[in-house]
């Protein structure tokens, strides 16, 4: 059984508490489904790690890809009592995890204020991505 939560527009704001690692992917991806092994492997890691790891379909959920500005695949975020930082290291098992235990995270910049998926700004963004999808 996976230990990796899903999350979609009813339940994404769970990541503004405690710490998370996000993943964002589509099925077709390739280099989605390359890291879906280690994804899994870090998840299964997530209580020793004390954090909560997740992923969101962007092919189900566009309004929630809208909301994290979210333009590549895939895309990892590591939020923290809701302050977002875009993961860009390695995607090892490893990395993902020295990037949590050695808290390599609060080397990275935060997402700023307005771009923040809480904030208002990204709130509308994501009703567009919902609209279009919905036009699509």
């Amino acid at each position: 059984r996976s230990r990796v939560q899903v999350l979609g527009g009813s339940n994404w704001s769970l990541v503004l508490q405690g710490q998370w690692m996000l993943e964002f992917y589509a099925p077709w991806c390739p280099a989605c489904q390359q890291i879906e092994l280690t994804w899994e492997s870090f998840a299964k890691e997530s209580e020793r790690l004390d954090i909560t790891v997740g992923k969101v379909d962007v092919t189900q959920e566009p309004g929630l890809s809208g909301r994290f500005f979210v333009t590549t695949l895939p895309t990892i975020y590591h939020a923290n009592e809701g302050v977002f930082r875009r993961y860009r290291g390695s995607r090892t098992l490893e990395d993902l995890q020295g990037y949590v235990l050695e808290r390599r995270w609060e080397a990275v910049e935060p997402v700023a204020g307005w771009k923040s998926p809480s904030s208002l700004v990204m709130h509308g963004m994501a009703g567009l991505f919902h609209l279009s999808g919905w036009i699509r």
